[in-house]
């Protein structure tokens, strides 16, 4: 007995599944919005900031370290203006520090 298991990439998989496209989808917007904002961090702290979820009009910005974490809050205003010119309704920016492991 043989059984057949056709491979299917993850875009695929996740364009055939509609969970799987949104979930696709917010991820690829908040990413996007990384983007966006990546030149005005400071390049020193680029590494510790990732991406978080987008819920609404609040974004979740995931770093590492408080230190990074409070000039990531001097930085919100200006985060949310360069988002708002890029077609963005951003009215809060929450920064959660990530634990470490």
């Amino acid at each position: 007995m043989t059984s057949r298991y056709n491979a299917v990439s993850l875009l695929q998989a996740s364009e055939a599944s509609p969970t799987l496209a949104s979930l696709a989808a917010r991820a690829r917007d908040s990413s996007e919005r990384l983007a966006a904002v990546q030149d005005l961090i400071p390049a020193e702290m680029r590494a510790a900031v990732q991406a978080g979820p987008a819920e609404g009009e609040i974004w979740c910005m995931l770093v590492n370290g408080s230190a990074a974490a409070a000039k990531l809050r001097q930085l919100a205003p200006a985060l949310r203006l360069r988002l708002a010119t890029r077609g963005w309704t951003v009215s809060a920016i929450r920064i959660k520090v990530q634990s470490r492991r």
